[in-house]
């Protein structure tokens, strides 16, 4: 991407208004995904995985037995991008069907 750039506060706010279980912490956007059980949190890594690579954006993220916890940002620019709000926006749909067992 061209244009990409580090968004203004104001700009992080308006994506977690729309996605707020999103926080801010220094110069990313985290968020910790619950689900009820092991397989659906590698379910919804694995989806997330292939998303990330399609945008060639990965998150930094740790999981333990159903807790998925993500940090979003882009490292080579020290802060907050366009790519990490749509990954996170991403994530949310992909955990939202993950959480029923949805592929």
């Amino acid at each position: 991407m061209a244009d990409l750039r580090v968004l203004s506060p104001d700009e992080i706010a308006t994506h977690l208004r729309l996605h707020p279980a999103w926080t801010v912490d220094g110069d990313t956007i985290e968020r910790e995904f619950r689900f009820p059980s092991f397989v659906l949190a590698f379910g919804f890594m694995a989806s997330s995985a292939l998303v990330a690579e399609r945008m060639n954006h990965h998150p930094d993220w740790s999981n333990v037995y159903g807790t998925v916890k993500v940090r979003l940002s882009t490292h080579s620019l020290a802060g907050v991008t366009q790519n990490d709000v749509a990954l996170a926006a991403a994530m949310d749909g992909i955990a939202a069907r993950h959480m029923h067992g949805e592929p």
